[in-house]
């Protein structure tokens, strides 16, 4: 069963308390449930596994707790256009209408779910940021080769991405108000 509690109390007596996110996703028994709550540890939401269920469960914005920390999507998973595109059309259908959203602003409405939401933080990867297809995915579990190979270049940025991302982080109050530049 592992060192559990006794393990994190160590760290934290020789360390002091450390900014740690369980990595709580894939088969997980109601121990490592306890042991993550009980190290007071955020617990990982993703937003992309949420539209292939049906009804209420732990990956939709408004299941999430606020011990937690939101992300569109992580380096194993697909970018946010990628899994558009790769989706059931019952998964689009879901997402759609759930997010308020198309194809076409699919990745900024992923963000804006995750900003909104009541996890006490949000991570975007930056292929998500700038709207990327499967081409710019960063990992495939379980692939040998291709992977990692992904690289940021400024030349991709531009103005919109940073102005958009910028109203989505204050508008939702994870940035500065004034960015809004309201009038």
């Amino acid at each position: 069963t592992g060192p559990g509690m006794a393990l994190f109390d160590a760290i934290k007596k020789a360390l002091g308390p450390l900014p740690i996110v369980a990595e709580d996703l894939g088969f997980i028994t109601d121990d490592v449930h306890a042991l993550r709550d009980g190290c007071g540890f955020p617990g990982m939401k993703i937003l992309q596994f949420a539209f292939g269920a049906e009804g209420d469960h732990e990956f939709l914005p408004h299941m999430w707790p606020t011990t937690s920390v939101a992300y569109t999507g992580t380096h194993d998973n697909d970018t946010v256009r990628g899994w558009w595109d790769q989706a059931k059309p019952r998964e689009r259908a879901f997402a759609g209408s759930y997010l308020a959203c198309g194809e076409h602003d699919v990745h900024w409405a992923m963000i804006r779910a995750c900003a909104n939401s009541v996890a006490n933080m949000a991570v975007y990867p930056l292929q998500d940021v700038l709207g990327l297809g499967s081409a710019h995915r960063m990992n495939v579990p379980g692939v040998l080769g291709g992977n990692w190979g992904w690289r940021f270049h400024w030349g991709m940025l531009g103005s919109e991405p940073a102005r958009v991302l910028g109203l989505i982080t204050a508008a939702s109050g994870r940035g500065p108000f004034g960015l809004l530049q309201l009038p």
